[in-house]
């Protein structure tokens, strides 16, 4: 399938020059090409910030939540209509600060979702504040002594967690980045895929080139299957006079998810949104509850 398919005509692009959405816009078209997704059975659920805008200029069927609340309406749809692929994409701001509860719980449901997270490590809508990803000693127009706090690591908490499929890409690199985002989205449960990107405007000290120089892949020979050493190299980093590792760190397969855990779908497989509502039942459950 070619990627132009899911082209927004005439879009109107709120995003700083250089800026690495652009490269992640273009590499999830690219993977859902090849995955052959059509755009009618595609759902981009996003969060508020920049990132969080890439569903506007990509074809598709798109629900715009709260800040920080991406998540929820994601399972809720993939609960819905289980036979939809759905993907939610916001920044690292937005996913891991204000949705910090949201990212945590959602992946103890572990609905059949792909979880897409801009991580610039600031936060670039809002001018330049600290993000929970931010390093120590990044200075910015609020944290003008430097930021102190341990930066949150979303890769060992998802991995500690349960996640069933966590990863870690870099939007300067799309062929590799395109591979990650193709098999996240095959993945069978909740997928979490952790791209580090420029953001040429507010961030002045992780630009691309620190990225390329503070990078590496996890070797060829490394199996994604043992929690306690995922949970190992997910803690690796410039931190510990060393580089962050990308790649596919943590795969669990087998594990029900949070669709298939339902008990509406154990006896009929029909879709909730295709099933009619028997008004009859309704009625005397609403009868019900006025006599208590």
């Amino acid at each position: 399938m070619n990627p132009e398919v899911y082209d927004m005509q005439n879009a109107d692009v709120a995003w700083c020059p250089g800026c690495g959405n652009f490269a992640i816009l273009k590499t999830l078209k690219m993977a859902l090409a090849d995955l052959e997704i059509p755009p009618e059975n595609l759902v981009m659920v996003s969060g508020i910030g920049q990132a969080g805008k890439l569903p506007h200029y990509i074809k598709s069927n798109v629900f715009n939540g709260l800040h920080g609340r991406s998540l929820s309406p994601a399972t809720g749809i993939k609960a819905s209509n289980k036979n939809m692929n759905v993907v939610a994409v916001s920044g690292d701001g937005c996913t891991y600060g204000e949705g910090g509860n949201h990212f945590m719980h959602t992946i103890r449901r572990n609905p059949d979702i792909t979880n897409i997270v801009h991580n610039n490590m600031v936060y670039g809508l809002t001018k330049g504040q600290a993000s929970p990803t931010s390093q120590i000693n990044l200075k910015t127009p609020f944290q003008v002594d430097g930021v102190f706090e341990e930066p949150f690591n979303p890769l060992a908490v998802a991995i500690s967690l349960g996640a069933t499929f966590v990863a870690r890409a870099f939007a300067g690199d799309i062929e590799k980045t395109r591979k990650i985002i193709k098999k996240a989205v095959e993945h069978k449960g909740y997928s979490l895929v952790d791209i580090f990107q420029p953001c040429p405007t507010f961030n002045k000290v992780n630009t691309f080139q620190w990225f390329k120089n503070n990078i590496y892949y996890l070797e060829d020979s490394y199996k994604p299957h043992n929690k306690a050493k995922a949970l190992k190299r997910a803690v690796e980093g410039p931190h510990e006079s060393g580089k962050f590792p990308l790649g596919i760190f943590y795969i669990k397969e087998g594990l029900k998810t949070f669709e298939e855990n339902l008990s509406v779908y154990e006896k009929v497989d029909t879709p909730l949104f295709k099933r009619e509502v028997d008004r009859d039942k309704l009625k005397k459950l609403i009868e019900s509850k006025k006599k208590i």
